[in-house]
């Protein structure tokens, strides 16, 4: 079981939770995932991005939406709380390389958590990044400051325009990959509408872009198989062939079809876990 030692809410919807594993702090690498277990009764397995560690002080963190039962139930954790269980890393850590031009980095949503660790290791090989953070109003809004600290550049969106530009994350991007230096990379993380449309935004540009995919998982270890998408016209696991993945060659549709298999069965246990009627 895994102490935590820190929990917070990060915006209307997503929360933020710092637990102790060493082993996992000591050994995870940028890009990769753990699965959690929010207490040691359930059964379901939740897949979650590393959204930052320390190996000195032994902790992990993961930012959340509480969408089904368990990531409610895991929103309802405080600090001094126990985790039923965590097994990581998982997953093939992002390819981290030197360029001589800067990467663009696109978050959406929480998604922009799990793209802090990627930022961190970007910046480390000695690269000069560029956050794109995009979000339907301020509010929603997620690390900021730390992704100030330690990019070079912040280009904030929300839709309502109230911080940032009033537009999407496509409209920043298409500037950048239209300058005079164009990135040498893009990463994207976020709903799957928003990557998909950062592809189709790149791809005009030639530009090499990368998403890292967050599919329906069970075992995180390549045997369910519930995780499989369509990548250059073969298919491809999440847990153990990705989560990152050439975003001009994703199959968005049908990703995003089979990301809603089990969405009915999805939201009635959120709501009856949220009206109590079962624990």
């Amino acid at each position: 079981m895994n102490k935590i030692l820190e929990k917070k809410q990060l915006s209307e919807n997503v929360f933020y939770i710092k637990f102790e594993a060493p082993d996992i702090a000591k050994n995870r690498k940028a890009g990769q995932f753990l699965i959690v277990m929010v207490d040691q009764d359930l059964t379901e397995r939740i897949p979650l991005t590393i959204a930052d560690a320390n190996a000195e002080e032994g902790w992990v963190a993961i930012a959340f939406q509480p969408v089904g039962a368990s990531t409610y139930k895991l929103s309802k954790l405080n600090a001094g709380d126990y985790l039923g269980g965590v097994l990581g890393p998982l997953g093939t850590p992002s390819e981290i390389k030197k360029y001589d031009r800067p990467v663009v980095c696109v978050g959406g949503g929480f998604g922009t958590a799990p793209l802090y660790p990627i930022v961190q290791a970007l910046k480390a090989a000695g690269n000069k990044v560029i956050l794109i953070e995009g979000a339907r109003t301020k509010d929603l809004l997620i690390f900021v400051d730390e992704m100030k600290a330690v990019c070079d550049e912040v280009i904030i969106c929300t839709d309502d325009g109230s911080a940032g530009e009033k537009c999407v994350t496509t409209v920043p991007l298409e500037r950048l990959c239209q300058s005079d230096v164009p990135p040498a990379e893009v990463i994207a993380i976020g709903p799957p509408i928003m990557m998909k449309f950062c592809a189709l935004t790149t791809k005009k540009y030639n530009v090499k872009t990368t998403v890292s995919l967050n599919t329906i998982m069970i075992d995180g270890t390549g045997m369910c198989g519930g995780c499989r998408v369509s990548v250059g016209g073969k298919t491809k696991f999440v847990c153990v062939d990705g989560p990152d993945f050439d975003a001009h060659e994703v199959d968005w549709d049908n990703m995003m079809m089979r990301m809603k298999s089990f969405k009915p069965q999805e939201t009635e246990a959120f709501h009856k876990c949220k009206s109590g009627i079962f624990n």
